[in-house]
């Protein structure tokens, strides 16, 4: 039988074989011709089924060891690849290992929304509301005195703080370059802490705003607010988070460190920007004797007050910040198009009905232009030469023919580190990297798809602004943060 194996070469004269060797033992020659060939196709039919049979199996039996060896080793070389390439396989959860910055190389059509855990579901608990001191209760706090609104949470008024999940998404072992150790910190604090009471507050010097405290030692201390609180600020102002990334970016590192936030009791469930409070913040010019106005300012530039460390004279109308800090201001201001600080009346270009300067009626103002005051000029009570940018809401939706050019008068030098990332063309890629590590904002912007439009807005008014900067000789130089 070793002759007549189940090759396909031999399957006729095996049939044959068989065929003659059964008629043979059944001694079937007596039988009329129909039923011999018939018994013949019995004994074909029976063979052929069991070969095909036998074949399938054998074929079956290869394919599965070809899963052990080959095939696997192939398919995990393809996701491995497709890693590297930055395309991000959205079945699996991420790890601190496997994820990495998201990049510029993307074959979606779509935002990729990635996550490093499924968030909890949260409960939504009932504002407890209790008065403190009468009608207008009174709070000491960090040396301001501070009206609150009588409104504390006595329940933790967080997303995700005690859940173990975090909305600040660092997967790699450390994260971008242009953010301090503080910043991480203050970042995850604003995000994630637990929340022990919520007031309206107004510090001297400032307007009324939201304030939340967060007891991070277990007590509940109003009183005590150094890096312990966040400013909590309107849905519309969500550009505040923008303009933090894009101040670290730039080299500037003068916002205070700011998050996206969703609150229960606050913004109609909408994420909100929340600010790292500073308690040592101070207006710069804090006496109503003493106003800082456009005319003095561009007196000031004039003379570059404190530069090489020269002490400047009373008639230069100089106040305690350092030349080069208006500079810095300036490149941060234009390209957010952010008008309070320098322009609050929106001299320098056509306002819309519902900007704030037309609706409280600064905008007439501009008849005299050196008269109108500059607003939300900050700085530390310890560190008086530099500023801390405050209110850094910003405009997107301002084309390039009205923007907002009367921000860079006076101006004859820019700082070089901020210069060179918009001459770098990987400002975007930086935008990208830094503002994923923020989950909410990220999401709250409609993922990818709606921050690289964001993006591209800043991106054009960067070569607006190289253009002039090449067109009035700008100067470019070093400066010392």
């Amino acid at each position: 039988m070793d002759t007549h194996s189940t090759r396909p070469g031999n399957v006729g004269d095996t049939l044959i074989y068989l065929s003659v060797s059964f008629l043979k033992v059944c001694n079937c020659w007596k039988y009329s011709s129909v039923r011999k060939y018939l018994i013949i196709a019995v004994v074909c039919f029976v063979y052929l089924f069991f070969t095909v049979h036998v074949s399938r199996t054998s074929t079956r039996q290869d394919k599965r060891s070809g899963l052990w060896t080959g095939n696997s080793v192939y398919s995990q070389s393809k996701t491995d690849q497709d890693l590297a390439d930055g395309e991000v396989n959205d079945s699996v959860s991420p790890t601190r290992s496997n994820v990495v910055y998201i990049t510029l190389k993307s074959k979606r059509h779509k935002p990729a929304i990635i996550r490093g855990t499924v968030r909890p579901k949260l409960r939504r608990k009932k504002v407890k509301v209790r008065q403190q001191g009468g009608a207008q209760g009174k709070v000491k706090d960090a040396g301001h005195n501070t009206n609150t609104v009588n409104k504390r949470l006595g329940y933790a008024e967080l997303d995700g703080g005690d859940t173990g999940y975090s909305s600040i998404r660092i997967y790699s072992e450390r994260a971008p370059p242009w953010f301090s150790n503080n910043d991480i910190t203050a970042m995850r604090f604003l995000a994630d802490s637990k929340i022990t009471q919520i007031d309206e507050v107004t510090p001297r010097g400032f307007s009324s705003f939201i304030l939340f405290k967060s007891s991070t030692n277990g007590t509940d201390d109003a009183e005590e607010c150094s890096n312990r609180c966040g400013i909590v600020k309107r849905p519309l102002d969500m550009s505040e988070v923008f303009a933090f990334h894009l101040d670290r970016i730039l080299g500037l590192n003068r916002t205070l460190p700011a998050v996206s936030r969703r609150f229960h009791s606050l913004g109609d469930g909408q994420p909100c920007p929340v600010v790292l409070w500073d308690p040592s913040l101070s207006p710069v010019v804090d006496q109503p004797s003493e106003r800082l106005n456009w005319g003095s300012y561009q007196t000031s530039l004039k003379h570059k007050c404190w530069h090489r460390g020269v002490i400047p004279k009373s008639e230069w109308s100089c106040t305690s910040i350092h030349h080069h800090e208006w500079s810095k201001l300036v490149v941060f201001d234009f390209l957010l198009q952010i008008y309070e600080r320098l322009d609050k009346s929106c001299c320098g270009f056509k306002p819309r009905p519902e900007d704030t300067c037309v609706e409280l009626g600064h905008h007439e103002e501009c008849k005299d232009k050196d008269s109108t005051e500059l607003t939300h000029i900050v700085h530390r009570k310890h560190d008086p030469h530099h500023l801390v940018y405050f209110n850094n809401k910003g405009y997107f939706d301002r084309d390039e023919e009205n923007l907002n050019f009367r921000l860079l008068e006076g101006i004859k030098e820019l700082p070089e580190l901020s210069v060179a990332v918009l001459r770098s063309q990987r400002l975007r890629e930086k935008l990208l990297q830094s503002l994923f590590l923020d989950q909410q904002y990220w999401d709250s912007q409609g993922g990818r798809q709606g921050i690289e439009k964001l993006i591209d807005v800043i991106e054009r008014r960067a070569k607006v602004l190289l253009t002039y900067i090449n067109a009035h000789g700008i100067k470019v130089v070093p400066m010392i943060s």
